[in-house]
């Protein structure tokens, strides 16, 4: 009986410290995301600090991140690389090289948005990602097209829609940026599927870091040599901010870190879910703090978005499920056959014997 309870209270206490640190893992990955964007919109917006440099800024991350990267994966060795299939020359340029260009793209544009859009919009307009997702995926065949999903992707597309038209600072040029960035991140992301995962290569967001951000840079030096570098000098006034931009880029690292332990330790799916909690937290602090006017109409069009992305998370966590128990079944299916075929060769042997 003793020891049927120690071993009952150590179940609850593992699971109990299993559900606290899953907890503190998510608080800490929406902390760092709530801070990068709101310290991005500070850096970036006129009204603010009035820094509207969105490429020298991402190019800051970038710069700054894979430096960190490199120094984790290199120079400590606390971070090992993938070995299979082996990273060659051809492999890079075919498979991490257009992904790092979305990547850039994405980052680019969606820092853009900042400058002509407010918080709380922002993260109504992410919304769409999970419709261009699953449009995206159809294209390169990852899903199949199914009316159920789509009418589900067209209820996030209409609530999104009234949310936008409900906004009260509405500008095109900002909304047509973050569109783009929703646009290149989903395109990645399935990409990343298409040219890593279906050849064996998982890449964590250290490694990620280290493969990707080079060739971010690369992407970004052209358009940032065109639009930005010849403002930047003529404006002879202005000297870089160490702690401005290295506290920025520390909390754009340490966000990168949070993803990797938040997935690792928890599921893609947990992400998703505090995601949401972190959008409707942007949206209060922006109405609240910043004070960007939220009106009835973008609540009630982000209400419906928030319903539609809420159940296409429903039913990924119940296609996740049935596929992590058929994995569990698997095994026992095949011993099962395995026991059938023993039984039958055992027979078999049993009948040439009498025959014998």
């Amino acid at each position: 009986m003793g020891r049927e309870g120690s071993s009952a209270a150590g179940v609850s206490d593992s699971v109990v410290k299993k559900v606290i640190l899953s907890y503190f893992y998510v608080s800490v990955w929406i902390f760092l995301s709530f801070t990068v964007i709101v310290y991005n919109k500070y850096i970036l917006d006129p009204k603010m600090y009035n820094w509207p440099f969105p490429i020298s800024l991402t190019m800051i991350h970038m710069g700054f991140c894979s430096s960190l990267a490199v120094l984790l994966v290199r120079g400590l060795r606390l971070v090992e690389l993938p070995t299979s299939p082996t990273m060659t020359r051809e492999f890079y340029l075919s498979s991490v090289v257009p992904i790092g260009a979305l990547y850039a793209f994405s980052l680019w544009f969606s820092n853009s948005a900042y400058i002509y859009l407010s918080v709380s919009f922002i993260q109504m307009l992410k919304a769409l990602m999970p419709v261009a997702v699953y449009s995206i995926s159809i294209l390169f065949s990852k899903e199949t097209f199914r009316t159920s999903t789509m009418a589900n992707m067209i209820s996030i597309s209409l609530g999104v829609a009234i949310a936008a038209y409900g906004e009260a600072h509405f500008n095109a040029w900002g909304v047509f940026l973050q569109l783009g960035a929703v646009a290149f991140e989903a395109t990645r992301l399935v990409l990343i599927q298409v040219l890593l995962s279906s050849k064996g290569i998982t890449l964590n967001p250290i490694t990620t870091l280290y493969y990707v951000a080079p060739c971010c840079l690369v992407f970004l030096a052209l358009p940032w040599a065109l639009v930005e570098l010849p403002t930047l000098r003529s404006t002879s006034s202005f000297h870089l901010d160490f702690l401005i931009f290295g506290t920025n880029s520390s909390c754009a690292f340490a966000l990168n870190l949070a993803v990797f332990l938040l997935v690792g330790k928890t599921s893609a799916l947990t992400m998703n879910v505090a995601g949401i909690v972190k959008d409707w937290l942007l949206i209060a602090f922006s109405w609240s703090v910043i004070r960007d006017r939220v009106t009835t109409i973008n609540l009630f069009g982000y209400g419906i978005a928030f319903l539609g992305v809420a159940y296409y998370n429903h039913i990924k966590l119940h296609a996740l499920k049935a596929k992590e128990a058929q994995k569990k079944t698997a095994p026992n299916d095949e011993e099962a056959r395995s026991l059938i075929e023993l039984g039958n060769s055992e027979e078999m042997g049993r009948k040439n014997d009498s025959q014998a």
